[in-house]
């Protein structure tokens, strides 16, 4: 016996090969039956009304096909398991119906293709899930803009290159944070908006001689727009490669913010507590008390960075056209990806709704930093007339000399600042003992810049209500949107019921 002979006798002489359906076609069913069923019976639901309104399904006909499709057993076919007889999901609900409603089922295929329903059934796949995520990251955004409030005036140090910069505050921190979330929620808007769009009618690839209308399948399926060309319609993928990137600038922005929050919950660093219900301790050491949420956050964000690209890999260098690559293999890395991210917001804004801060610590280190000196230089150019780089030499000169003899910035006296001053313009200053203090006093620092995006308090509070405007925008935004797929899923089930009562 040859060796092609032993292949087939262990994998069988006709479709499908054993390894080849434990390899692709059986993972890929039981993702269908979970994930595609909901949207596949909706595009035939909804096809089948444009068909008989087109005229090109007689009405008692569609009476039956309505007939078939309400009573297919959806249950049944979500509990099943993959055993060969079908190629995929697809011709098992097509064999179904053909056995509730005869020949006349075959219709329902009537000007369409694989092709155009896959791509739309992902669609919608894709967009439930980013309205899903969308609510969760503005659920974090309202904890974030809360914890804002909360720590308008907590001071704290801000940090360039890992060390210390200037006086900044907790709130101007954390609406950084929002802010950059902000931008992550308005791509993912855009490509939602790019994802809803309808596929329905390309068929194959180039539509079909039979006059359905394109633009009913688009309302009647909740698409907001329809792409056009029909060959765009096969062979786009951007609509996937745009959520990804999305998703993995997301996860990455987010990431950066939680290495911090997991650096200030150090004994070291001492200004967060995180909440018992989000933290676990050690088996041996009794002392511990690690914040394994946010650990966790990062891992996930991480992963679902690693999801996205994994789209944006599996996409490149594929042809322009039809093609597996960008199906059932593919798409799963995007699902899991966005499931990712909507638990990583949940789970981020109960850790920052219950953190606790510690003011007092944060404020002792500001008072004592010499991040204030930015200011200490700006005030003489304004008492003295020097130039920016001039001054600067001599608040560089004031913080060596103040290190040398172990005082903090709130120990600095004008002698000092003088014998500085001496040593580089020769001169005592005009500064007084009261200016020195003012532009040394880290609360003097915040309250000044008040420019906008500035740490002021007043700044601050006029931010976040401008950003709690645009979340409660955001919010309707998206009610509107779930409404809208609702609805039409809704609408489709009302037209087919009417039919039988008819």
């Amino acid at each position: 016996m040859d060796y092609r002979q032993r292949l087939f006798d262990s994998e069988g002489a006709v479709f499908p090969g054993k390894t080849y359906a434990e390899t692709v076609l059986e993972p890929a069913y039981n993702e269908a039956k979970q994930q595609l069923l909901g949207p596949m019976m909706a595009i035939n639901k909804a096809h089948l009304i444009m068909l008989c309104e087109q005229n090109l399904v007689a009405k008692d006909e569609a009476v039956q096909l309505a007939k078939a499709l309400r009573e297919l057993d959806v249950v049944s076919l979500q509990s099943g398991v993959y055993t060969g007889e079908f190629e995929d999901l697809f011709f098992q609900v097509e064999r179904g119906l053909l056995e509730a409603a005869g020949e006349i089922a075959g219709n329902l295929h009537l000007a369409r293709s694989r092709n155009d329903m896959g791509i739309a059934i992902y669609r919608m796949v894709l967009r439930e899930r980013l309205l899903t995520v969308l609510a969760s990251a503005l659920y974090l955004q309202e904890h974030l803009l809360s914890f804002a409030e909360e720590h308008v005036d907590t001071l704290m140090i801000g940090y360039t290159h890992t060390q210390q910069a200037q006086p900044t505050t907790l709130a101007h921190y954390v609406m950084a944070a929002a802010d950059s979330l902000f931008r992550d929620i308005r791509r993912m808007r855009a490509a939602y908006g790019n994802c809803n769009r309808s596929s329905m009618g390309a068929a194959a690839l180039t539509t079909t001689g039979f006059a359905i209308s394109r633009e009913r399948m688009m309302d009647l399926l909740g698409f907001d727009e329809l792409i056009e060309n029909s060959y765009d319609a096969i062979a786009g993928a951007d609509y996937i490669g745009e959520i990804a990137s999305t998703l993995q600038l997301a996860a990455v922005n987010l990431g950066r913010v939680v290495q911090d929050l997991l650096l200030w919950c150090t004994q070291e660093f001492g200004a967060l507590k995180v909440a018992d219900p989000y933290v676990q301790i050690s088996s041996i050491m009794p002392q511990k008390r690690n914040p394994v949420s946010l650990e966790h956050i990062r891992a996930l964000l991480s992963s679902c960075a690693g999801s996205a690209h994994t789209v944006l890999t599996m996409l490149h260098n594929t042809p322009f056209g039809d093609i597996v690559d960008t199906e059932d293999d593919m798409q799963p890395y995007a699902w899991k990806g966005l499931d990712q991210m909507d638990r990583i917001y949940r789970l981020l804004a109960a850790v920052i709704g219950t953190i606790e801060v510690d003011r007092e610590v944060l404020r002792r280190r500001a008072l004592g930093s010499f991040a204030t000196v930015t200011e200490l230089a700006d005030t003489l150019v304004r008492t003295d007339g020097l130039s920016f780089r001039k001054a600067h030499q001599i608040a560089s000169a004031v913080v060596k000399k103040a290190l040398a003899e172990g005082l903090q910035a709130d120990q600095v006296t004008l002698a000092l600042v003088n014998e500085a001053a001496g040593e580089i313009i020769g001169r005592n200053l005009l500064l007084d003992g009261e200016t020195l203090k003012k532009s040394l006093d880290p609360v003097h620092f915040v309250a000044i810049r008040s420019l906008p995006g500035g740490p002021s308090p007043g700044e601050i509070k006029r931010v976040i209500q401008l950003r709690q405007a645009q979340l409660a925008d955001s919010r309707q935004w998206l009610q509107a949107a779930r409404e809208k797929c609702r609805g039409v899923l809704q609408h489709l089930d009302d037209v087919l019921a009417g039919w039988s009562e008819t």
